[in-house]
């Protein structure tokens, strides 16, 4: 997958991690010290946290995509995944889906309310990077881009791209306060279904093996295993 569409997909996007994480970046605490600095410092720190973890996962996807290619199911996963962008595409129009909340479970609310309470770059990173593990479908989306990558680098590569994509909406909310929260989220936010249904119909288009470079390669011969 080409890394532009990360961050197009992180960018487009960055309108639901606003409304999903938008409170937590609003509840962070200023950074150590007194200033605009800190409070800068502070918050970049918590998106570096967040891209970190993204990073992280694109290890995992990425090793998982390399593993598919070498056993030859590559390209079928390439189509599974792209039909279920396209149901995604779809399904984001109507009512939201449930997903897993680990903001449920009384251990994590005390973890994240000690850490909001923590002021300094290493809570903040922390803080972050805990972020980056909630569930979401948007990163299960970037995540089927990284296993289609090629390799453990290049899903790293591949989510850490989208995590970039991510950072103007949520540090910009995290600085200007309520002011970015609704009239651009809801511009941003009718861009979602557009871009999952575009890499739905990439995904389902290089899944097919046309052998037309970079948009549908070759995926039954594994370029991986060396």
């Amino acid at each position: 997958m080409e890394l532009w569409t990360a961050f197009v997909l992180g960018l487009a996007g960055s309108a639901h991690c606003a409304g999903m994480c938008g409170p937590l970046a609003l509840a962070l605490p200023r950074g150590a010290g007194a200033g605009w600095w800190p409070h800068l410092t502070g918050r970049l720190a918590y998106n570096l946290g967040r891209v970190g973890t993204y990073g992280l996962l694109g290890l995992v996807f990425g090793w998982l995509g390399r593993s598919l290619a070498m056993v030859g199911v590559q390209r079928w996963v390439s189509i599974g995944l792209g039909a279920a962008f396209l149901v995604g595409a779809v399904l984001s129009r109507g009512p939201r889906l449930p997903w897993p909340n680990l903001m449920a479970w009384p251990a994590v609310r005390r973890l994240f309310g000690r850490l909001l309470r923590t002021p300094g770059v290493a809570a903040l990173t922390l803080l972050g990077g805990l972020n980056g593990l909630l569930p979401c479908g948007l990163v299960y989306a970037a995540g089927a881009g990284a296993a289609l990558s090629g390799g453990v680098l290049a899903g790293v590569e591949y989510m850490a791209v989208f995590g970039l994509g991510t950072v103007p909406m949520m540090l910009g909310l995290a600085l200007a306060g309520g002011v970015l929260q609704m009239p651009l989220r809801a511009r941003l936010q009718k861009a979602i279904p557009v871009c999952l249904g575009l890499m739905g119909v990439w995904l389902i288009v290089r899944g097919l093996g046309l052998g037309i470079p970079y948009l549908s390669p070759d995926l039954r011969q594994p370029s991986c295993c060396h």
